[in-house]
């Protein structure tokens, strides 16, 4: 039998989006009023972009890991540094070829998961106490490769892979064209996957929302995109770094969501010992978990190397901690077994505004702290009491 959800139901489901919207409205607002511009000038959004990709990359790997349990990895912002020393002498000091050092550094981010993955899921020591040690273990490595010293710049052919734009033109009138034309066909694609996934969850008796509130979530995706695309080609056109996050985010969104090695994942996290009787490899698959994080984690060192054009000692610094606030933001559980890749994102992009809106402010650092340590907690204390509403009804 089917059932058609509420609008309370849909509010409920899309809160953090809602929460998003009005953040980015109200440091616009107050940006405006201050006489600093504003938050949507083309060149402020495609920084926006570049500046917390490697949030997003991270984000999306952390997810894995609170799924199986409300597990978290400390030490990704040590790797992020490791890998970007590794590239940097590989790339720069020794002049190696470019694909090949890229491969080496993927390479070394997923056996460093691969590593923490094994005492964790076959030895069982705690994710906690691993990760820790690794997050003390690989910053060290890292320093001893650095040797304290920065390295930089990496070659013109590195950087186009991931901090250029595309279209690679200096005619401003096409740069726009393109981008928007483009802005247009991923309007048109959303439009008829949502439409598509209505029908299909229709037809197999699942829970829908109402038709106008699908309308309506068409109306306002679509306005978003088209106006992401047209300020993006006032600026350079689309950001490279961009369709890496594109094919991240949408690769392991369906893993997650459509695949049963991605649903092993949430039953993990829901119940390990119903998981392992019904015939799941819990091992294998909290073993995957972190894997998978340390090569998310070489990815995202590969961007941030890019970005700054240099491998530093202090390189991925806080990392972890955005990358597990941004998850927790986007409605993952503390307990595990719950949470989504477009969630992560959306608390991914909310940290960026945050962090955005308070520099274009100016407001002193240390505050900045505060207020995102603030929200992480809001964040965590909504999900605890939203689960203990639901076991007393």
């Amino acid at each position: 039998m089917r059932h058609s959800l509420g609008i309370k139901d849909s509010m409920k489901k899309n809160s953090m989006l809602l929460v998003l919207i009005a953040t980015m409205i109200l440091f616009n607002g107050l940006i405006s009023a201050s006489g600093r511009g504003s938050l949507f000038v083309p060149a402020n959004i495609s920084n926006l972009i570049s500046q917390n990709s490697y949030v997003v990359i991270l984000a999306t790997g952390m997810l894995l890991c609170i799924l199986t349990g409300g597990n978290i990895d400390l030490s990704v912002g040590s790797v992020v540094a490791l890998v970007g020393a590794l590239a940097g002498t590989l790339i720069v000091n020794l002049g190696w070829n470019i694909y090949f050092s890229i491969f080496i550094c993927l390479l070394t981010g997923l056996a460093i998961g691969a590593w923490q993955g094994f005492w964790i899921a076959y030895v069982r020591i705690p994710p906690f106490i691993t990760t820790l040690a690794g997050m003390l273990l690989w910053r060290g490595v890292a320093l001893i490769i650095l040797n304290g010293l920065t390295i930089s710049p990496f070659p013109e052919e590195y950087l186009r892979y991931f901090n250029s734009f595309l279209p690679n033109t200096d005619d401003k009138a096409r740069v726009f064209t393109i981008t928007f034309v483009l802005g247009v066909i991923i309007c048109l694609v959303v439009i008829a996957y949502t439409l598509f996934n209505r029908q299909t969850k229709k037809k197999k008796g699942y829970q829908i929302e109402p038709l106008a509130y699908t309308i309506a979530r068409i109306v306002f995706l679509s306005a978003a995109i088209l106006l992401v695309a047209s300020l993006l080609g006032q600026h350079k056109g689309i950001p490279v770094v961009l369709i890496l996050l594109a094919v991240i985010v949408l690769g392991y969104s369906y893993f997650t969501s459509r695949s049963v090695p991605g649903r092993h994942l949430y039953a993990l996290g829901g119940n390990e010992k119903a998981a392992k009787l019904s015939g799941i490899n819990t091992n294998r698959v909290l073993f995957f978990a972190y894997a998978n994080m340390g090569f998310l984690a070489g990815v995202a060192a590969l961007v941030g190397v890019a970005r700054f054009n240099s491998a530093a000692p202090t390189a991925g610094t806080n990392y972890e901690l955005d990358a597990i606030g941004a998850c927790f933001i986007g409605g993952a559980s503390a307990y595990g077994g719950t949470g989504t890749v477009g969630g992560a994102i959306i608390g991914a992009i909310f940290m960026g505004v945050l962090n955005n809106g308070m520099s274009i402010l100016g407001i002193d650092a240390n505050w900045q702290k505060a207020v995102k340590g603030i929200v992480v907690l809001a964040a965590v204390v909504f999900d605890v009491l939203s689960k203990k509403r639901v076991k007393s009804n």
